[in-house]
């Protein structure tokens, strides 16, 4: 087997992996309802950030894959602790599975700029772009809404939270991918 895949597969590798995975299945089902949306405020974004940081583009996508199938089999790790394939199928599951393009958005420019923000934040912005686009897209579907009222309901409001995680996992990532480094 050669070297690179031996390393892959490390026990430390899939500490991180899982370690990681925890953390999204903490932040993940903290949320805040609006009265207006059927999308809450999430912190699975601010998670994914982190873990493309840590862990960078693959290991972070694997390890929010395994939290999106934890969730699918009904572990209640999803926005308000809640489970199963009913989630993808409502309005926020657009949204959950746009989450798998800014792992592998963001953590393609964590890695390529070796974890500089000049880099990462473009990236994380791009990914979240993305990850709203697919929300948007199936919420309009689902909720019968046009494109606009969709951006409405499911993206403007989300805006300034989001563009605060982004900050603080520009302040929080750098260190905390320093720090796995030094680990290995």
């Amino acid at each position: 087997m050669p070297q690179e895949k031996i390393k892959s597969l490390s026990v430390k590798s899939l500490t991180l992996i899982g370690l990681m995975t925890a953390v999204t299945c903490i932040l993940g089902p903290l949320s805040i309802p609006l009265p207006f949306s059927p999308v809450p405020i999430s912190f699975t974004n601010l998670a994914i950030y982190l873990s493309v940081f840590v862990l960078g583009m693959k290991k972070g996508t694997v390890s929010y894959i395994v939290y999106l199938l934890l969730g699918m089999v009904g572990l209640p790790v999803f926005s308000g602790f809640t489970g199963g394939l009913g989630k993808l199928a409502g309005p926020t599951g657009g949204y959950l599975a746009g989450f798998i393009f800014l792992a592998i958005i963001a953590g393609f420019c964590v890695d390529k700029g070796s974890g500089k923000l000049a880099w990462a934040v473009p990236g994380m912005a791009a990914g979240t772009i993305v990850c709203y686009l697919f929300g948007t897209l199936w919420l309009c579907m689902q909720a019968n809404l046009t494109f606009s009222a969709g951006l409405a309901a499911g993206v403007i409001p989300y805006l300034p939270g989001d563009i605060a995680k982004i900050i603080l996992a520009s302040l929080v990532g750098p260190a905390l991918r320093k720090g796995v480094q030094r680990l290995q």
